[in-house]
């Protein structure tokens, strides 16, 4: 194991030619000594079912999920869900909750994207209701419930929120209401900056960072074909720092990186994928995705374990790994094999 925090990882679901097949890849993280395993739900399947199959069929894991948000679900059945596969898988598990983007609240969930950092908190304040078995007569300035009765008691062990948080704003608010912060895209440096935010969220809830699970996601590709590995990482960056919204742009330009976010998003805007890429440099994409040959990989992951914060670093993986590349990388970077 790295000094100083555990491993997580993900679940890649379309990457799989069956759902089997994706279990399968979940049971081997398990086997291997991950802690935790998460899975996105953006427009493949839906995750809470995934999740149900995955407590039945671990024992150990811990199972998770990247962000779901209130936006496409609202927060008493969030509630719910966080207590169903609680029991279901004997306690394992942790809610995965975020805002989201706009373009994923308007286009695909026909919701107005308003006061979102309003929302999570009313959000986390709902969901611990319900998971506490209390009646849900709730008055917030975004939800107003009329008393849903759980048809349970509180849930034992309580699952633990975390959000997946970047701005300033967002991250101290995690700090003061959630149990572990899921940040994303962030350099060693970055992050350390960030954790300031959060210690000072904690403090106004009475906490400390020691009370929340910090679990940067850090996206690798660990092979050994070099060159291939840091083809398919820096596609997915740039692609995640020009297209995919605008939050992890935003996120990274604050951190010391704007002339090249900026160029980076033009290029692409222009229709110069090619240039795109070429505006990455080498020393940004190497502080915020681990891509090379496998020494290589566990070395950058390093940055993060070292940090007193970090409870864990989640191995994600780049956009195009066959099945294959994502087992290499697993098994590679795999707590039992440092």
């Amino acid at each position: 194991m790295p000094t100083g925090a555990k491993l997580d990882t993900t679940l890649p679901m379309s990457t799989f030619p069956s759902m089997d097949a994706a279990i399968e890849f979940a049971q081997d993280a398990e086997d291997v000594g991950y802690s935790f395993i998460s899975m996105s739900e953006v427009t493949g399947y839906n995750a809470v079912a995934v999740q149900g199959a995955l407590a039945r069929q671990t024992t150990e894991i811990g199972i998770t999920n990247d962000v779901i948000s209130p936006y496409g679900r609202s927060p008493a059945l969030l509630g719910q869900t966080a207590a169903t596969v609680q029991q279901l898988s004997g306690g394992r598990y942790r809610m995965g909750l975020g805002a989201s983007s706009p373009p994923l609240a308007e286009q695909w969930h026909g919701r107005e994207f308003d006061r979102p950092l309003r929302t999570l908190r009313e959000a986390i304040e709902i969901i611990n209701m319900i998971l506490a078995g209390e009646r849900a007569d709730y008055s917030g300035e975004i939800f107003d419930l009329g008393g849903l009765n759980p048809e349970f008691d509180a849930i034992e062990p309580k699952p633990g929120i975390d959000i997946a948080a970047l701005g300033p704003k967002s991250v101290e608010m995690t700090g003061r209401f959630a149990d572990g912060w899921v940040p994303q895209l962030f350099t060693p440096d970055g992050l350390r900056d960030r954790l300031e935010d959060l210690e000072r969220g904690a403090e106004l809830g009475d906490r400390s960072l020691d009370d929340l699970r910090v679990t940067p996601t850090f996206r690798c590709c660990a092979l050994e074909d070099r060159e291939r590995a840091r083809t398919l990482a820096r596609d997915q960056l740039v692609f995640m720092l020009a297209a995919y919204g605008p939050f992890y742009r935003e996120s990274v330009a604050r951190q010391g990186w704007e002339e090249v976010t900026s160029e980076i998003h033009q290029r692409w805007e222009d229709g110069d994928k090619e240039g795109a890429r070429d505006a990455l440099p080498d020393e940004l994409m190497d502080d915020l995705v681990g891509a090379g040959r496998p020494e290589e990989v566990r070395e950058r992951i390093r940055k993060f374990t070292d940090i007193d914060a970090v409870d864990a670093v989640r191995i994600s993986f780049s956009h195009g790994q066959s099945v294959e590349e994502l087992e290499q990388t697993r098994d590679a970077l795999a707590p039992e094999n440092w």
